[in-house]
């Protein structure tokens, strides 16, 4: 595809779309496989990560669209190199993992700057690449599939159903507590 065709508008509906519905199936995964209400509870988690049961960690996937839109102002500008190469879906997943993941500013459980700065175990940190890791790979190779096959209609219906899915589910679910209803 060529950058030209990429327009800011459709790439940024994409881009919210893949990485919330990406962000919700890894955090899903994540919280159940790597048991973060038992890790999240020990005292060097507690300090800085809400617990589980908190309100604001079920209204996590109502704010990610925010982040999909900052990522889709990223990606725009990158549009030549990223749509017009065969995998240049491996340069944006390369890219989201040093700048987002290994070498934040700050100091991040599991970057570098977390290693060195934080008191948190190292195998702890590490265990967070287990969910973000993943989700920068089907963040990345996402949208740009997505992208460069916008005739796959079906693509688009399931790709919209599941973020609904993604909106909906946490918003009933705050409603319902909110209400007190059991």
């Amino acid at each position: 595809m060529m950058n030209d065709e990429v327009r800011f508008l459709p790439l940024a509906g994409k881009t919210i779309v893949v990485h919330t519905v990406s962000y919700v199936i890894m955090g899903i995964l994540a919280a159940s496989l790597l048991d973060y209400e038992s890790v999240f509870e020990r005292p060097d988690m507690a300090c800085w990560m809400r617990q589980m049961s908190d309100p604001m960690i079920m209204a996590g996937p109502l704010f990610q669209p925010i982040r999909g839109l900052i990522f889709a102002l990223v990606i725009y500008p990158l549009r030549e190199v990223i749509f017009s190469r065969r995998h240049g879906w491996l340069l944006l997943f390369w890219l989201l993992v040093a700048l987002g993941i290994v070498s934040t500013f700050g100091p991040a459980p599991g970057s570098v700057e977390g290693l060195v700065y934080t008191v948190i175990p190292v195998r702890n940190q590490l265990m967070g690449y287990l969910e973000v890791v993943p989700q920068a790979f089907l963040l990345s190779f996402g949208v740009v599939y997505w992208v460069s096959h916008s005739e796959k209609v079906w693509l688009t219906w399931v790709m919209v159903a599941a973020f609904v899915a993604a909106m909906g589910l946490p918003l009933l679910g705050l409603l319902t507590n909110s209400l007190g209803v059991q």
